[in-house]
């Protein structure tokens, strides 16, 4: 079972970048590659998917249990699978470890490539390595160096091999393959016309500079011991989907899930103005509502079905930008108001600055369509809007900082919170359920 991760030394090092040139270069070759991605990041695995043509996943060590990650590592893996880090190598929730990359390595004993940015830098980046090496145990085992002149690369990779880490190549500046950012990180996939061509640069540029074949020969290691999951196929529901530019972050593992246990998936686009399917339940997932507004306000088919739905009983999970769809109003980055569903109670407004970001743990003040009062939930929070509707059906905390953060009911739950069903599968047990009672009903 081959396994690499790519980590960095930080956000914005390039893991993405060096990532995906690897991806398509192994592709290339014409191997069976899967990737994955530390942490709950939607938008790098679009890129992913966009390279290798499956779908990509996430594997998280604060959300999921370490038995849930070897499951998922085992049960998606082909010939070769590519984790991409996240943030720094060492960092996790708040001022820990848990979540790290680092952790997350341990946890799949798999072996590391560290990636440096060595922009502004040339022999310090020798230091940066073994800083990272000396700092904690871990399974670093090599280094590739990003935004770095040909000429200074064969200085540097001496000086990390007398460090005892394997310089595996590097990458030049590449300024035909910059991928921008926005607000919540890099623009998506879908969203590049030019994307394939600039993969194509990476993948070359990776085959000229980077040792991909001993790349393979470290990514050789022991297979998992893997312990799977109990899942019960209890139902016979379908569920819709919204799925489109707007609405495009989802876990492809949720939705894998859902169909275990005996759901259909049925996507619609808001974007498109379709009807809402015929269905047993409803999931509006995260994305990019507020770039949308005006088409979807405009857009009265998709809102009246979303709202009759609803209206009618039927169970709904509605994460940040479903949630912000949901809003009787939505004030966007422009300062403009659109009309949305009408579901929630309240207006969705865009702040200057993050309002959470991270990792935190709700807890269930009501009984309500996802589990009993009491019940506590590790999720996910990251946005830069503000509600004004009540959301005191479940409470937030992360390290001494508490809020409300979720709409619940019998049959709704609405929140900026993501959720990952494999950090607990009841709360997707007891979603079907509903929607199969709901069936009962129509």
């Amino acid at each position: 079972m081959k396994r690499i991760m790519l980590a960095g030394t930080g956000s914005g090092c390039g893991k993405t970048t060096v990532t995906c040139a690897l991806l398509q270069a192994l592709t290339d070759r014409g191997m069976n590659v899967s990737s994955f991605k530390c942490g709950p990041d939607y938008i790098d695995p679009m890129f992913h998917k966009t390279v290798i043509g499956a779908d990509a996943h996430n594997l998280d060590s604060y959300l999921m249990t370490d038995d849930a990650i070897r499951y998922l590592l085992h049960k998606n893996s082909g010939e070769i699978s590519v984790i991409e880090g996240v943030m720094g190598f060492y960092d996790g929730f708040m001022s820990s470890g848990k979540g790290s990359s680092c952790e997350l390595s341990q946890i799949t004993d798999t072996s590391v490539i560290l990636i440096v940015n060595c922009a502004g830098m040339s022999r310090s980046a020798a230091a940066v390595v073994k800083g990272f090496k000396d700092f904690a145990p871990n399974n670093i085992a090599g280094v590739i160096f990003n935004n770095m002149p040909e000429k200074l690369y064969g200085a540097l990779a001496a000086q990390t091999r007398a460090i005892g880490v394997e310089p595996l190549g590097f990458l030049p500046r590449i300024k035909e393959a910059k991928i921008d950012s926005r607000h919540l990180g890099l623009i998506t996939a879908p969203e590049i016309t030019d994307l394939g061509a600039k993969l194509r640069i990476l993948a070359d540029y990776a085959r000229r500079f980077i040792d991909i074949d001993r790349i393979l020969e470290i990514a050789e290691r022991a297979d998992l011991h893997v312990n799977a999951p109990v899942i019960n196929k209890t139902a016979d529901v379908t569920l819709a989907l919204a799925r489109d530019k707007a609405f495009c972050f989802c876990y492809e593992d949720n939705l894998d899930l859902l169909r275990s246990m005996g759901a259909r998936i049925a996507e619609f686009s808001p974007l498109a103005n379709e009807e809402v399917p015929d269905c047993d339940g409803l999931i509006l997932c995260g994305g990019y509502p507020e770039l949308y507004a005006d088409k979807l306000e405009k857009n009265t088919v998709t809102l009246r079905g979303v709202r009759e739905k609803i209206a009618d009983g039927a169970p709904c999970i509605a994460e940040c930008g479903g949630f912000m769809y949901l809003h009787e109003t939505l004030c966007a980055l422009d300062g403009q108001t659109h009309k949305m569903a009408g579901v929630i109670k309240g207006v969705c407004r865009a702040e200057s600055s993050l309002q959470h970001f991270g990792y935190m743990e709700m807890t269930a003040l009501r009984d309500n369509v996802l589990c009993e009062k009491g019940h506590k939930i590790r999720a996910r929070e990251f946005h830069y809007f503000k509600s004004s509707a009540d959301v005191s059906q479940f409470s937030a905390q992360k390290g001494d900082t508490k809020w409300d953060c979720a709409y619940a009911d019998a049959n709704l739950f609405a929140s900026f919170a993501h959720l990952h069903f494999y950090s607990d599968i009841s709360i997707a047990e007891n979603f079907v359920k509903s929607c199969e009672e709901y069936k009962c009903t129509k």
